[in-house]
C-alpha cells in the first residue's frame, strides 16, 4: 500500500491541533512533538503540521506566504453532501476562512476554505456511477 504525508508549514502548532481536532481529526503521537504534529487522514493519507523551524529543514528558499497566494489544493472526499456542509461548518467555527462558494454540479458537491496559515482544503461528495 502506498502512503501519502503532506507537510504544511504551520505558524502556531497547538492552535492548528486544535483547528484540525476540531473537524475531527486525531493525531499520531509516535511522530509528533512540539515541533510536528502528525495528523490521521485515513490509514495511508497523513499530512504532517511543521512549526516554521521544522519545515524549513526540509526546504530551499522562502516558506510561501498561503495568505497572499495559493501554493496548493489539498482535497478529500466526503461521504455525503451533509458530510461536506457539516466539515464546512466545522472549519469556520474553528476560524477557518472562507475560500469559495460551495459548488454542486450535480454528480459532485463540494465546499472550500483556508485553514488558520491560509492553506486551502476541498471536501467533495461526488455521486458513484449509476447511483
Amino acid at each position: 500500500m502506498k502512503m501519502i504525508f503532506v507537510n504544511l508549514p504551520v505558524k502556531d502548532l497547538e492552535k492548528s491541533r486544535a483547528f484540525f481536532g476540531a473537524l475531527g481529526y486525531s493525531f499520531n503521537a509516535d511522530f509528533s512533538d512540539e515541533t510536528a504534529a502528525c495528523m490521521i487522514v485515513s490509514e495511508s493519507i497523513f499530512v504532517m503540521l511543521l512549526t516554521h523551524p521544522k519545515f524549513k529543514d526540509f526546504i530551499t528558499g522562502e516558506i510561501s506566504d498561503a495568505h497572499k497566494a495559493t501554493e496548493v489544493l489539498t482535497a478529500l472526499t466526503a461521504d455525503s453532501r451533509a458530510e461536506v456542509d457539516d466539515i464546512l461548518a466545522k472549519a469556520l467555527a474553528a476560524g477557518a476562512s472562507p475560500w469559495k462558494p460551495n459548488l454542486d454540479l450535480g454528480f459532485m458537491y463540494s465546499c472550500s476554505f483556508q485553514d488558520l496559515d491560509g492553506h486551502v482544503w476541498e471536501y467533495f461528495h461526488m455521486a458513484q456511477p449509476g447511483g
